[in-house]
């Protein structure tokens, strides 16, 4: 169980600048290494990026670590080049190294998850958001977050949102405060957006989206955000609690009904 775990939370904890560092620089070898390979191969950037479906500037940014590469990128550079897996062989690491530290260790949860419940009382849930979402709660980040750095977080969220796509489909369950649906972060439009998403969202046979009504007297998420996830145990082939957690469903807690956005 995490708590707290949408990146908009993050308030830069202690040795966290240290980690993101290493991260850093594992993105930064993985562009060197692109470079090389590319300069082996006799191309210009512009053509690499032509084949990769990237301009020269993006293919210039991967190289100088200033931009990360999506797993599928990674992929296809390492066929164009003829690399031989020398490229493919960072996809993991390079995927890592796109969450900020504090959240690396519930992405890889994600990816091993039968079933998640989410509860969140302050902003949408990161898997939910609309991209015009995302970046307005990114802007309004103190200290403010460079554009790159941005980019980055805008790409890695969505890049996690492929869960809703994943064969087999695991369960997803949210749950969120009402005071959640009425900040219009971003403005009446971006809002707008979000709430037809999450309409959108909801009719998956997959996924179930609950509101905790304001009148609600009871809250088991009165100490904030929180995620449980169920893993598959390779062992036993049996569904396992990463953390268990005893939680009433919404609906029984709140005699006032669950509305669904």
């Amino acid at each position: 169980m995490r708590f707290g775990d949408n990146w908009e939370n993050d308030n830069g904890a202690a040795g966290q600048a240290a980690a993101d560092k290493s991260g850093q620089g594992v993105v930064t070898a993985f562009g060197q290494s692109m470079k090389t390979l590319r300069v082996r191969a006799g191309l210009e950037r512009e053509e690499f990026g032509r084949r990769l479906g990237y301009s020269a500037s993006t293919v210039a940014s991967f190289e100088q670590g200033r931009r990360i590469p999506s797993p599928r990128t990674i992929d296809q550079a390492d066929e164009v080049l003829r690399a031989g897996g020398l490229l493919t062989v960072w996809k993991e690491q390079v995927e890592r190294a796109q969450y900020p530290v504090f959240f690396q260790g519930m992405a890889k949860l994600e990816k091993e998850a039968i079933e998640l419940l989410m509860y969140d009382a302050h902003v949408v849930n990161g898997l939910l958001q609309t991209e015009e979402y995302m970046r307005a709660l990114l802007a309004m980040r103190r200290p403010p977050l460079d554009q790159e750095t941005i980019e980055q977080r805008v790409t890695a969220r969505l890049a996690r949102q492929d869960i809703f796509d994943r064969r087999p489909a695991p369960l997803l369950s949210f749950v969120m405060d009402e005071a959640v649906l009425r900040h219009r972060y971003g403005g009446k439009d971006v809002l707008r957006g979000q709430l037809e998403h999450l309409l959108l969202m909801g009719e998956k046979r997959n996924v179930e989206i609950q509101v905790m009504p304001i009148d609600c007297e009871d809250n088991a998420g009165v100490n904030g955000p929180f995620t449980v996830v169920t893993r598959r145990d390779a062992a036993t082939a049996e569904p396992r609690v990463v953390s268990a957690l005893r939680l009433r469903p919404v609906r029984e807690l709140c005699t006032s009904g669950t509305p669904r956005p």
